[in-house]
C-alpha cells in the first residue's frame, strides 16, 4: 500500500510528473502534483513510488517545491543511464521479468536510491526500444523485436523528414510548377508525387493515406482538387486526365511478353489457311462499314441473288485462329474482358498488333474468317444457314457516311438495307423491346474542349449493319443450343412494365420503357432476350473486341469440326465470373468519364438548357437534358408545376466535372 506523503510519478501525454500522495482510498490515490494541481489517480497509473515519505507538516508550497527538486535530479541523472548496456546483460536472460531496482543497480555499478531508479525507469520509458514496463516489471525485449523496433523508429525518422523537406518543395511546386525548384527534382519527389497521388484516387484506402494527408496539409494544399492541379502541373497527369480509369485500376499497357507473343505470331498465307480446311471466299464483294475513326474491323457483309431469295454472308474476323487457350493472350483477353472506347481515347483487349492488324477485316489483304451464309427471303424469313470456316478478302471500306450517300444507288446497299428493315420488322413482331436511344457523340478539340452531338442510332446505314450482326449472332446461338452444349447466352427477361411496342420514336416513352428494363444475364444454357425477341441469343460479331465473343467463336469452331465442345460447363461458369466482375466496372468507368466530358461541355458557358421532364416525386424532379441526354435531378418548384412529358428551360447554377456535380434551378 502506498502511504501519504510518498512520492510518486505517473506519465501524462508522454512526460513523467512527480506528485505526494495525500490520501489511499480503495486503488484510488488523491495527490497533489509538482504542476500544482490536485487529482485523483488510479493506483494502476503509478509507474514508481518512493521507499521514504516526505517529511510531515510540509506545505503546498513546500511540497511542490521538493516535487520539483525531484523531478529535475531525475532528469539529470538520466544522462547516466546506459540502457543498451544493460539489455545486453538481460536479454541473455530470455523472457525473465525483473525488478527495476536490479536493473538501476547494473546500470548505476551499485546501490540506488528511489531517484536512481526512478530515473532508470524514465530511460526504460522514453527509449522503449530495449525493454518493456509491465505492472511494475520489467522484460528485455529479444534481439529480433529489437531491430524490428530500430526499423520502425528509422521509418519514422523518415517520415518526418520527408514532412519538413517535402512540405515546402510542394508548396513551391503548387505555386510555380518545376520552375519553383529551378527545374531540378529533389530526391523524394517521385515518391511525395506519388503518394499524392494515391491519396487523391483512393482517399483513406490508399496504403499511405495519413502520410499524404500530413504532407498536404504541411504544404497548404487542403482544397479538394489541389492535389490534381500540382499533379497536372508538373506533367504527372494531362489535363482532363482520365481519373475514373485510374481509380478503376484496369489494365492500360501491354507486358512485354504479351507484346513478343503477339509479334512472333505470322500472317498465315492463303495456302495455309485452305490446307486447313477453310472455304475459299475471297471472290465474294465484301465490304465493311464503321465509322471514320474506327481501326479493329472485325465484321464484313457481302449479299448474292439466289432466284427469288437472297444469300446474305456476315463475315467476322477469325480472332479464335490467332488467340487460343492456354496463350498469353488469351488470358490477357481473359483479364481485360473487352476493349474499353472513350470519347478520348480507346484501350483495346488485344495488342494493337492483332486487333489493328493480323486480325482486323482490312480491305485487300487475306484474313481467316468465320462466315456466317444466311439464304433469306425478301420478308426476312430465313431458309437456311451455314457457319464456315473460311478465307476472305474485303474488296471495299465504307464509313457509315460513304454507305448512307450510297443507299440510293448501290444495288448491294440497297439489297442489305432492305432485308435489315424486314428483319428489324419480325424482330419488333417477336415482340423485341427496340429503343432507338439517340448516340451521344462527343468531339475533343485541340484545346480539350467537348463538342456533343446527337446521332439516330437507326439512320439507314447503321440500322443495316446492326441487323446483320444480330441475324449472325441469333443464327449462332441457334447453333450451339440445337446442340445442347454450354454456351454463353444473353438473356433479358420481361420489362417490368411494356410501354413500348413496335418502333418507338418519342423520346419520353423511350426514357420511361428503359427505366422499366430488366438487367441482361449470361448463361450457359439458353432463354428468351425480350430486349433483341429471341429464342436463344449470343455474340459472335466482335471477337476482337469482347472476350464473350470469342470464347463463342471457340466453342462453335469445336462444335463444328469435332462435334463436341471446346470448354465444359464449370469453364463457361468461370468465363461468366470474369466477364461479369470486370464488365461492371469498365461500365462504370466509362459512365464516369463520359458524365465528366458532358459536366465539361456544360461548364464552358452555357447558362440554361432544355430538359425533358421524365418522372415528378414529393421530393425531386427527373429531367433528361435534351442536347447531351444527361440524366439529372432537382426540388420541385412551388411556383412551377410540371408534369413528366413535358419540355422545361432550367438553369445552370453549378458545374463540377471533377466532382461529377451538376445543380439545375428552375
Amino acid at each position: 500500500m502506498i502511504l501519504p506523503g510518498t512520492i510518486v510519478e505517473y506519465v501524462e501525454q508522454g512526460r513523467f510528473i512527480c506528485g505526494v500522495v495525500l490520501e489511499h482510498n480503495q486503488k484510488r490515490l488523491r495527490i497533489y502534483n509538482q504542476n500544482g494541481r490536485e487529482l485523483n489517480l488510479p493506483e494502476g497509473r503509478v509507474v514508481h513510488h518512493d521507499h521514504k515519505p516526505l517529511p510531515a507538516g510540509l506545505s503546498r508550497d513546500q511540497q511542490r517545491q521538493r516535487l520539483q527538486e525531484a523531478d529535475h535530479h531525475r532528469r539529470t541523472l538520466m544522462a547516466q543511464v546506459g540502457v543498451e548496456e544493460v539489455w545486453q546483460l538481460a536479454a541473455a536472460e530470455g523472457d525473465t521479468l525483473f525488478a527495476p531496482e536490479f536493473l538501476a543497480e547494473l546500470s548505476f555499478g551499485g546501490p540506488v536510491d528511489d531517484d536512481r531508479v526512478a530515473a532508470w525507469l524514465r530511460c526504460v520509458f522514453e527509449d522503449r526500444l530495449y525493454f518493456k514496463y509491465k505492472d511494475g516489471r520489467i522484460m528485455a525485449h529479444p534481439a529480433e523485436v529489437v531491430e524490428q523496433l530500430r526499423a520502425k523508429l528509422e521509418r519514422e525518422r523518415e517520415r518526418q523528414a520527408l514532412l519538413a523537406r517535402g512540405a515546402a518543395r510542394l508548396k513551391s511546386l503548387f505555386a510555380q510548377g518545376p520552375d519553383g525548384l529551378g527545374g531540378e527534382a529533389w530526391p523524394e519527389q517521385d515518391l511525395c508525387l506519388g503518394l499524392l497521388r494515391d491519396f487523391y484516387l483512393h482517399g483513406n484506402e490508399a496504403e499511405e493515406s495519413e502520410l499524404a494527408r500530413e504532407l498536404l496539409k504541411a504544404a497548404g494544399l487542403t482544397r479538394p482538387h489541389d492535389v490534381y492541379e500540382l499533379l497536372v502541373k508538373v506533367g504527372v497527369w494531362r489535363a482532363d486526365e482520365n481519373l475514373p480509369l485510374l481509380k478503376a485500376g484496369l489494365p492500360t499497357a501491354f507486358p512485354a511478353e504479351v507484346l513478343a507473343e503477339a509479334a512472333a505470331i505470322a500472317a498465315p498465307t492463303a495456302e495455309e489457311l485452305l490446307a486447313a480446311g477453310r472455304r475459299d471466299l475471297r471472290h465474294l464483294p465484301l465490304l465493311t462499314i464503321d465509322g471514320a475513326a474506327t481501326r479493329d474491323l472485325d465484321d464484313a457483309l457481302h449479299i448474292e441473288r439466289l432466284g427469288e431469295h437472297y444469300r446474305v454472308g456476315v463475315h467476322i474476323a477469325d480472332v479464335a485462329w490467332f488467340v487460343k487457350p492456354g496463350t498469353l493472350l488469351f488470358e490477357t483477353a481473359r483479364q481485360r474482358v473487352t476493349s474499353i472506347y472513350f470519347d478520348d481515347s480507346q484501350i483495346p483487349m488485344l495488342p494493337p498488333l492483332l486487333s489493328e492488324g493480323l486480325c482486323s477485316l482490312i480491305a485487300g489483304e487475306v484474313r481467316p474468317a468465320m462466315s456466317f451464309l444466311v439464304t433469306l427471303s425478301e420478308s426476312g424469313e430465313i431458309i437456311d444457314s451455314e457457319i464456315v470456316a473460311s478465307l476472305v478478302t474485303v474488296q471495299r471500306r465504307l464509313t457509315y457516311e460513304a454507305a448512307a450517300d450510297l443507299l440510293a444507288s448501290d444495288p448491294e446497299l440497297k439489297a442489305l438495307l432492305a432485308l435489315a428493315r424486314a428483319l428489324r420488322r419480325r424482330r419488333v413482331e417477336a415482340d423485341a423491346v427496340i429503343l432507338p436511344i439517340p448516340d451521344v457523340n462527343l468531339r475533343i478539340d485541340g484545346h480539350g474542349n467537348p463538342e456533343v452531338s446527337l446521332e439516330d442510332v437507326d439512320q439507314p446505314a447503321r440500322l443495316l449493319v446492326a441487323e446483320m450482326m444480330v441475324l449472325a449472332n441469333m443464327v449462332g446461338a441457334d447453333f450451339v443450343a440445337a446442340r445442347q452444349a454450354p454456351g454463353l447466352f444473353r438473356t433479358q427477361d420481361e420489362p417490368h412494365q411494356r410501354l413500348v411496342y413496335g418502333e418507338e420514336k418519342d423520346l419520353f416513352t423511350i426514357w420511361r420503357q428503359r427505366k422499366q428494363l430488366k438487367p441482361g444475364q449470361i448463361l450457359t444454357t439458353p432463354r428468351r432476350h425480350s430486349g433483341v425477341g429471341a429464342a436463344a441469343y449470343t455474340t459472335l460479331t466482335s471477337p476482337i473486341r469482347r472476350l464473350l465473343d470469342l470464347v463463342m467463336q471457340h466453342q462453335l469452331y469445336h462444335l463444328r469440326r469435332l462435334g463436341g465442345s471446346g470448354f465444359s460447363e464449370s469453364e463457361m461458369l468461370d468465363f461468366i465470373a470474369a466477364i461479369n466482375t470486370t464488365q461492371t466496372r469498365v461500365n462504370q468507368t466509362r459512365r464516369e468519364r463520359h458524365r465528366y466530358w458532358l459536366l465539361k461541355y456544360l461548364a464552358a458557358g452555357k447558362e440554361r438548357v432544355e430538359a425533358l421532364v421524365v418522372a415528378r416525386g414529393p421530393r425531386r424532379v427527373s429531367v433528361v437534358l435534351l442536347d447531351c441526354l444527361l440524366d439529372a435531378d432537382l426540388p420541385p418548384s412551388r411556383g412551377i408545376n410540371v408534369q413528366p412529358g413535358e419540355v422545361v428551360r432550367l438553369k445552370i447554377s453549378r458545374v463540377e466535372p471533377l466532382d461529377g456535380l451538376l445543380r439545375l434551378e428552375w
